[in-house]
């Protein structure tokens, strides 16, 4: 890998592989939440049928399983897309770390996968063929596999954001995993997966209470909507508060390891001590915000002390702002004076060069001391090779806007589904929640807004660490392929085609079963 192999890439290829990157994202992530969510739900309500032996535990849980077999089919359809989209367009990325990146993905495809497959024909076709106790294991054997599927994923995701375990070597031109441990359970990617799991129980939770809702307006299976609607609300709840507390431990982290992120994330432009949480400010959502000459933005109200308390859990800790981080000179986390983006530059580009100069010693068979000076000189300055690409600081800012408002929509949408889960389990024991016809016109509409949340958690996660594809390491323009950027332009377009189908096919397919409702024909 040398500063020339990568100079020569289409600009258009960069934006249209993130934009085909974003769109398989995003798409899949609208099937994967329910999937993980309905899991426990379906779960939860076979233990009570295998406890009970009431039939409509099993007609109950066998309606839930078929809402969750419609949406497993169509996640598993576009992770697969999600995942060959690495080799396709982002094959500098995939050769430069697929040692480290490739095995978390490689354990979820042959363990996780393999395992959710295998029990998911189990709980659908083994009623009649294996014992109750057996067939319970296989339900909730299908939804562990599922989120082990996300925990291998997310540790990948989280390596990107907060690379350890790894050495470059520069005779094979890669980094190299030299600890699994450390990659597989990061600070960073337990918090990760604890918060996204989390989140995702929280929509399943919503889709429940928001079809027994749908029941009780049409005044149909009314035992089975309120039965699911107290599961799916207690669920809910626990998820929504657990969902808080690992937001709140996961903002702690990203102080740590992504403090630019944080940054954008709070629209705080000069930072210090004694810093407030900003509830919402005046930010225009279509600019970047002149933040190198703005002192904080406009109209801003805040919680005081709440930001520092977050980012350092002290109530007077200091938080850098975008300007800190650019001009450096700050105490970080770690103890270590951080260093000004110029310095960082400059060690970026020296690792580069005596990257450059290894190579062209090692072809001209230097002496051994030669080489191993060069060698030190590179893996010196390797922590900063990705600033080697950077031109102005403008680029290692995310966009502000975006970051600050998908914050605040996750976090306030957040708290509403606190309330609304709590009200929802008093009016269900202690009201006749069955005659609150509008509140149960409420629990449908939260079910895009359930989505909205969780889109712009991702797009906070995802948009706070640009430029990096690898945080500190890799651009996002050094780690596509070199491709004609009419050629991803195509393919964006046809799985924008392809997606929308997929999911207006889900759509309809779960709006026909939710209108058929449970089987009542068969007790066995």
């Amino acid at each position: 890998m040398t500063q020339q192999i990568f100079l020569n890439i289409d600009a258009g290829m960069v934006d249209w592989a993130r934009a085909q990157f974003a769109l398989t994202a995003i798409y899949h992530w609208l099937f994967v939440p329910l999937t993980l969510g309905l899991a426990v739900i379906m779960g939860i309500m076979e233990t009570c049928y295998y406890r009970t032996k009431d039939e409509f535990w099993k007609r109950t849980s066998q309606f839930w399983q078929k809402l969750f077999g419609v949406n497993f089919a169509m996640g598993v359809a576009t992770g697969i897309i999600l995942e060959f989209e690495f080799g396709t367009n982002w094959s500098n990325y995939s050769w430069f770390v697929g040692d480290i990146f490739g095995a978390p993905l490689a354990i979820e495809g042959i363990v996780a996968f393999f395992m959710e497959s295998t029990f998911v024909a189990v709980m659908y076709f083994g009623w009649k063929k294996v014992s109750p106790g057996f067939h319970l294991a296989s339900t909730w054997l299908t939804g562990l596999g599922a989120t082990i599927s996300a925990w291998w994923i997310l540790v990948a995701n989280s390596w990107m954001q907060y690379p350890v375990g790894c050495e470059f070597n520069p005779e094979t031109m890669r980094n190299e995993m030299v600890s699994f441990a450390e990659v597989a359970l990061s600070p960073f990617a337990v918090d990760k997966f604890c918060h996204t799991v989390t989140s995702a129980w929280i929509i399943g939770a919503i889709f429940t209470v928001a079809v027994s809702g749908w029941y009780l307006l049409k005044n149909r299976e009314h035992k089975m909507a309120l039965a699911s609607m107290k599961i799916g609300a207690a669920v809910g709840l626990v998820a929504s508060l657990l969902a808080a507390g690992t937001g709140d431990h996961s903002a702690y982290t990203i102080a740590k390891v992504q403090p630019m992120k944080l940054a954008a994330m709070e629209a705080l432009y000069n930072g210090g001590e004694d810093q407030g949480l900003t509830l919402i400010a005046a930010i225009n959502p279509f600019a970047q915000p002149d933040y190198a000459n703005e002192q904080e933005a406009p109209l801003k109200i805040e919680m005081p002390y709440m930001l520092s308390f977050m980012a350092t859990h002290d109530f007077h800790g200091f938080v850098p702002g975008v300007n800190d981080i650019i001009k450096g000179g700050y105490t970080q986390p770690d103890g270590q004076v951080a260093l000004p983006l110029s310095e960082k530059i400059q060690r970026g580009q020296k690792a580069i060069t005596a990257l450059g100069e290894y190579r062209k010693l090692k072809q001209a068979k230097a002496d051994a001391g030669q080489l191993e000076q060069k060698k030190a000189e590179m893996l010196e300055n390797m922590p900063y090779f990705g600033y080697g690409y950077i031109k102005s600081a403008d680029q290692i800012v995310p966009f502000i806007p975006i970051n600050f408002y998908a914050f605040r929509i996750m976090v306030g949408m957040g708290c509403v589904f606190i309330l609304f889960f709590a009200l929802t389990l008093f009016l269900a024991y202690k009201k006749d929640i069955a005659k609150i016809r509008w509140w149960h016109v409420l629990a449908i509409v939260l079910v895009p807004l359930g989505y909205v949340a969780s889109e712009s958690g991702w797009l906070v996660a995802e948009f706070g660490r640009q430029p990096w594809t690898i945080q500190d390491m890799m651009p996002t323009w050094i780690g596509v392929s070199d491709l004609s950027s009419n050629a991803v332009m195509l393919t964006f377009f046809i799985f924008l085609v392809l997606f929308t189908a997929l999911l207006a096919v889900e759509i309809n397919i779960l709006f026909k079963q939710i209108k058929k409702g449970p089987d009542h024909s068969t007790n066995d």
